[in-house]
């Protein structure tokens, strides 16, 4: 079988590979489409832990499922289905265990024609989505679940601030929030990328390119944000504290521009503010996550699939940052 792997570190390659073999309360998976994380990026520039060569990378898949590898596991046979990529979370739904693995490093993900899969890392493809929207999902909306809802107890009519709104996990927080019931502001970079945001329901944006935008914000939204959810840390998380009203929440999820040089924490602890970080999520919360995707009708937000072969193109693209929407590939 065609599979994308890990050949070196810090270079990847198409290569060919034996389809996986099933053992007992393990699933053949035929791979129908699979989305790309910046997780995937990580590795391939040799920026992540626990890297090992030779391994099919990607999180993200749907499918269907071939072979089972035990009888009892028969009913699953044929089903559509899309995948969790969280491995060995552990018995702390508050945190992963020592243990904690995610799909496609160090073991084989699913940027292959087959993976091989445990059988409860299986559930039914949402009815209302493509094979391509289910296998944008996964990851990035179990991330989005955890830090807005576990995390951030985000309720309706709440002010909700997505920092860096052209994220993939950003965008499915986006989606969430609105699907809640909460006001939702962004702020991107660039304004192209508020303006996508305000035709789908964002109630106004920030360019957090500009050093007056938090006096904006307050202005705009009298007293602050209520919740803000954001990835890249850095010497903006004080102005994403500014931003904050008193007792508000800040949820970190990332850190993609590095820990912050200082931190007001007089102006944390004098404003009640909570500072919460995130990961991916257990199992509860992604059949949460898909209960509550099927329920709301979401729609992954989403580039047009490219080919299986193009993986390499995209992963370029996401390095760029030229992306809006997650990026996904199909099979022949």
């Amino acid at each position: 079988m065609k599979a994308f792997i890990l050949a070196a570190h810090g270079k990847v390659s198409m290569t060919e590979k034996e389809k996986p073999q099933t053992g007992y309360g393990e699933l053949l998976v035929k791979i129908y489409a699979a989305s790309l994380n910046h997780r995937d990026q990580w590795i391939r520039e040799d920026r992540y832990p626990g890297i090992k060569t030779g391994v099919t990378i990607g999180s993200d898949g749907a499918g269907v499922v071939e072979a089972a590898g035990c009888t009892q596991d028969d009913s699953w046979v044929g089903k559509e289905v899309i995948i969790n990529p969280n491995i060995n979370w552990g018995p702390d739904p508050a945190a992963q265990s020592g243990d904690f693995q995610i799909l496609g490093m160090p073991v084989d993900g699913t940027f292959a024609e087959y993976v091989k899969v445990a059988c409860d890392r299986v559930h039914k493809k949402p009815d209302h989505l493509s094979m391509e929207q289910a296998a944008a999902l996964p990851l990035g909306g179990l991330t989005a679940y955890r830090a807005l809802f576990t995390n951030g107890g985000l309720k309706a009519g709440e002010k909700v601030l997505i920092n860096g709104i052209g994220g993939g996990v950003a965008q499915f927080a986006f989606q969430f929030a609105m699907a809640a019931g909460a006001e939702v502001w962004v702020t991107s970079g660039q304004k192209g990328k508020i303006k996508f945001a305000a035709e789908r329901g964002a109630k106004g944006g920030f360019l957090y390119t500009e050093e007056n935008w938090p006096d904006e914000a307050l202005k705009s939204t009298d007293r602050g944000f209520d919740l803000v959810i954001d990835s890249a840390g850095g010497d903006q998380l004080n102005q994403l504290i500014d931003v904050l009203q008193p007792g508000g929440r800040l949820v970190i999820y990332g850190a993609t521009t590095g820990v912050p040089s200082s931190l007001n924490l007089r102006k944390i602890f004098w404003k009640q503010i909570r500072l919460q970080g995130s990961t991916m999520g257990n199992d509860k919360e992604f059949e949460e996550m898909l209960a509550f995707v099927s329920r709301h009708k979401i729609e992954p937000i989403m580039e047009e699939p490219l080919p299986f072969d193009r993986i390499e193109d995209a992963l370029d693209k996401m390095k760029e940052g030229k992306q809006l929407g997650k990026l996904v590939v199909k099979m022949d």
